[in-house]
């Protein structure tokens, strides 16, 4: 539910913001020849204006596109945690064989990532049941790796939050650079199918408009797929090692139940 609200905003912020721009940045007088915006531009952000309204969608995209990579960089960054995983867990598994639980679950309180917080809830699980004699060792490493999985549960879908996002707008600004591109390949035809000699003004106009909303579209294309790729690699790491430090935590602690 929040992360819809973010969304919403998100997508009502960046569509404001991309027309204001297309509007007082892009379509300023001077932009253009004899400061008036229906003659040719004069620089390259007159004819980003020419490329029509279907630019201020490509801007919405491309902002949120930028918006949910940074958004990405500093959750998976959080995620990591303070300091080297490799050392952290190294440090905890040196606790667990040394049987100092405390000195492990304060190094999950320093490190603060998603890793730690899972080892944590694994941790504090195994100290609740070890002082309990009712229940045999495996039995405990049963209901260990219960609490361990009911964590990555939780952990999981913070990793992977914003991730659709991304590859559905890599997609959707395909789509809608193509749909700019037929729009601007359509006037150009409009212009050569004018009766007597073709509007070379009309025509030129058409073909910078496709190739706008052509070069938009790529933009927030590019942008999305490489964001998505490169941090769906990075979850897939960070939920290996989460995998081999939960593994490597119920073998030590089992063996220490024997």
């Amino acid at each position: 539910m929040k992360n819809a609200y973010f969304v919403t905003v998100l997508i009502i912020l960046a569509f404001v913001a991309s027309l204001l721009i297309f509007m007082l940045w892009f379509g300023n007088p001077v932009n253009f020849k004899g400061q008036n915006i229906n003659n040719a531009p004069e620089n390259m952000l007159g004819a980003v204006y020419k490329g029509g309204p279907i630019v201020v969608i490509l801007m919405t995209l491309s902002i949120m596109v930028i918006t949910f990579t940074i958004e990405r960089s500093l959750s998976l960054s959080k995620a990591k945690g303070k300091g080297q995983i490799e050392t952290f867990l190294k440090s905890v598994q040196i606790d667990l064989k040394d049987g100092n639980i405390e000195s492990a679950l304060s190094r999950c309180d320093k490190q603060k990532g998603s890793i730690a917080n899972i080892l944590k809830q694994g941790l504090e699980r195994y100290q609740v049941l070890v002082m309990d004699q009712s229940m045999d060792a495996e039995k405990k490493m049963g209901e260990v790796s219960r609490a361990i999985e009911e964590a990555l549960l939780l952990e999981i879908p913070l990793l992977e939050k914003n991730l659709v996002a991304l590859s559905t707008i890599a997609s959707v600004s395909v789509l809608v650079g193509l749909f700019g591109t037929v729009l601007g390949m359509i006037r150009a035809f409009q212009a050569l199918a004018t009766a007597g000699t073709p509007n070379a003004a009309e025509l030129s106009l058409g073909i910078s408009e496709a190739l706008i909303n052509t070069a938009g579209g790529l933009f927030g294309a590019i942008v999305g797929t490489i964001s998505y790729n490169y941090y769906v690699t990075k979850v897939g790491n960070i939920t290996y090692m989460i995998d081999e430090a939960s593994y490597n935590l119920l073998q030590i602690l089992a063996l220490r139940s024997k």
